[in-house]
Order: C-alpha cells, then structure tokens, then sequence
C-alpha cells in the first residue's frame, strides 16, 4: 500500500463518537487531546496492538499525530493487519483548527 491509496479523512469527517488513536509521544499528549481518545505512541503500536484490537473491535478507528505523518504509517500497519483504520489529515493541528473539543492541557500550544 502506498501512501496515496491510505485510506484518510479531514477532521470534520470524524464522527463525534468516532473512536480515536492518538499516536503522539506522552509529552504531546499532555499537551493537549481528544477527549476519549487511546493513547498509544507511535512506538508502541506493535507491542501494544491488542488493547488496539480489543478496544476498536468492528469498529473504524481514526488515527491521529501532530500533523498526519506518524498516523499514516501507524493506519497503514493497522490497515495490512486487517483493520477498518483510517488516517487524520492534518493530525492535531488540524483538529484544534477545526475547534474541536481539548481536553488536556489546552493551554500549551501543539506548535513549538
């Protein structure tokens, strides 16, 4: 699969029950999050997949990272494991953009 074919979505096609995988690094996630998202950094996908697996279920599973670059190679595992995973245009920054709910410490700003 290459990237072009990754299945993604903008910010405002997430649903607002929609389940959400935040990849971020802990510091980033302190920073500020979706309320309700998993938090599982990108480094800890592999090792930690079945909390993934036995959280989404049949569900579709929208993936999150700053910008989109870390979420799409996290949704392109998930999807080559047979999972209904899609990538956030944009990431984080798009979604504070877009005036979705924070939760966190909104405070600090995601650029630095």
């Amino acid at each position: 699969m290459t990237f072009a074919q990754l299945p993604t979505v903008t910010v405002d096609a997430v649903p607002a029950d929609g389940l959400l995988l935040d990849v971020r690094e802990h510091d980033e996630w302190a920073a500020g999050h979706a309320e309700g998202a998993l938090h599982i950094p990108m480094g800890e996908v592999v090792q930690r997949f079945g909390e993934v697996t036995e959280r989404v279920g049949d569900r579709k599973l929208y993936v999150l990272c700053k910008v989109g670059g870390r979420s799409a190679q996290v949704t392109a595992y998930l999807v080559q494991q047979g999972m209904d995973a899609v990538n956030v245009d944009g990431g984080m920054l798009a979604w504070q953009a877009a005036g979705r709910p924070l939760t966190g410490t909104p405070e600090k700003p995601f650029v630095r």
